[in-house]
């Protein structure tokens, strides 16, 4: 059973500067609480006992938020508003940080995972890229697939053409409902992309990531890129790709997150 996730939270957000340079976009803010609560919420709702955070010195505002705060505690309890904290609580889960030094790409940061995973199959998820869904959460889905066919899964969402540029998109076949087993993987395809399914920011992948991550060399803006390792572990095992139910939100498109800020005042 999938009991570890990492989450590369180490980037600099370029995609929502300026405001990026004061306030991760992790912690921008969805109703009363960040865009990193709801991640950590799914990732208990699925199971996970164990998270490693992937940050950066420019994140301590998250390591700030999943801490207690005692002198908030205080104040609040000397005027009876200790309830306040209670309305919205932090996942009752085990969370790690490990700082990146540079920003490298998706793939060097999972990279630092390696001593946490511990040999085991874990999962990846990224901060930006919500999904709510009414039944199993995004990530309970791919462990579903994992537990059922053991190899790595991505958890995948269909694009429009003119979005999939942005994302790692795959070539597949289907499996079964929903599953496809992977055949090849672009990463942010500029012209002819090989489907409309595109990567989601949910992965679970087995320990041999690890050594497809050491020996791939940065590209040429200086990045690890994580599709890199998965497209180079295709020819030695099965990866899958599951189309994930629910709505998905890219926190770093503006319009995504004006939509979802948009479709929470509708609830």
């Amino acid at each position: 059973m999938i009991k570890k996730a990492i989450i590369p939270a180490g980037g600099y957000g370029t995609r929502n500067l300026p405001v990026t340079k004061v306030i991760p976009k992790e912690m921008f803010p969805v109703g009363s609480k960040p865009v990193i609560h709801y991640i950590v919420e799914e990732l208990k709702e699925s199971g996970i006992e164990d998270i490693l955070m992937v940050v950066s010195s420019h994140k301590n505002l998250i390591v700030d938020y999943f801490d207690s705060s005692l002198a908030l505690e205080a104040f609040l309890a000397s005027r009876h508003k200790l309830h306040l904290l209670s309305e919205h609580p932090i996942p009752d889960i085990r969370i790690h940080y490990v700082r990146q030094p540079y920003a490298k790409g998706l793939g060097d940061a999972i990279s630092f995972g390696k001593q946490f995973s511990g040999g085991e199959p874990f999962a990846v998820v990224l901060p930006d890229d919500l999904i709510f869904s009414a039944n199993q959460p995004a990530l309970g889905q791919l462990i579903e697939a994992y537990t059922k066919y053991q190899c790595s899964v991505i958890g995948l969402k269909e694009t429009k053409t003119e979005e999939l540029h942005r994302y790692g998109v795959i070539k597949g076949e289907p499996v079964e409902k929903r599953l496809y087993r992977i055949q090849d993987i672009v990463e942010k395809p500029k012209q002819n992309p090989p489907s409309h399914f595109a990567a989601a920011g949910r992965y679970i992948f087995t320990p041999d990531i690890f050594d497809e991550l050491e020996t791939l060399e940065a590209d040429a803006g200086g990045e690890v890129q994580l599709t890199d390792a998965i497209k180079a572990s295709l020819g030695a095992c099965d990866v899958y790709g599951k189309l994930l139910e629910g709505k998905r939100y890219d926190i770093g498109l503006q319009k995504d997150y004006l939509k979802l800020i948009t479709d929470m005042l509708k609830t």
